[in-house]
């Protein structure tokens, strides 16, 4: 039995194909359309907000969260899921990259702190060069009090945060959904995520990446 169970953990740890992805996510959107509902995490701090009351004090927390409880167990799921993911079927816990996506980070970064091969990568710590090991440990307690790293977490956070409520869902919500239920207003707030994605990609992160401790 136990034999069994670590083949099945090794069949699952091992490199999936591209288009398994699709396969999930498509039937997990026929799921939702076949029931009626609508997919979206960011839609869980209003739904968390209203379980806490907040619907006394604003209009936009007064409604039945629990008919949306659903949508808060995906959240959770996705947190416990992704944990148990990442600590028993991590496969070798390092990150394939592929060479053209290395290059194009480091002219980015403007240090050649990245090499091809099997290495942590952005956002973690950099094993390669010791003597700079802090660099791209960007999520990190440390960070936080850089301006760097303020801007990526507390002003990037923020803007995911409001972005997603004043665009009437995240990436999940419209790109996912909204577009599968052909969505006009989720076709236009996915072409601004990607645009938005491009300009920053391109435009401000280089400029942002090169901000020292």
């Amino acid at each position: 039995m136990y034999e069994k169970l670590l083949a099945l953990q090794e069949f699952i740890s091992q490199p999936w194909p591209w288009w398994m992805g699709a396969v999930v996510i498509g039937s997990t959107v026929f799921i939702l359309l076949f029931f009626d509902k609508e997919f979206g995490l960011s839609a869980n701090l209003r739904i968390m907000c209203a379980a806490d009351g907040a619907g006394d004090y604003a209009d936009f927390f007064d409604f039945d969260w629990s008919k949306q409880g659903w949508n808060l167990m995906i959240a959770l799921g996705a947190l416990f899921g992704g944990y148990i993911a990442a600590n028993y079927f991590g496969g070798d816990f390092q990150a394939h990259v592929s060479p053209a996506t290395v290059e194009t980070l480091n002219q980015i970064a403007g240090k050649d702190i990245l090499e091809y091969g099997n290495v942590p990568i952005v956002p973690g710590t950099d094993v390669i060069h010791p003597s700079v090991p802090e660099f791209w440990d960007i999520y990190s307690w440390r960070s936080l009090f850089t301006l760097r790293g303020f801007i990526i977490i507390v002003v990037g956070g923020f803007l995911v945060g409001f972005g997603a409520r004043y665009a009437g869902g995240c990436t999940s919500g419209h790109a996912i959904s909204g577009l599968a239920d052909l969505q006009l207003p989720s076709f236009v707030a996915v072409l601004g995520f990607f645009i938005g994605g491009l300009i920053m990609t391109w435009f401000i992160l280089p400029y942002i990446l090169r901000i020292g401790f």
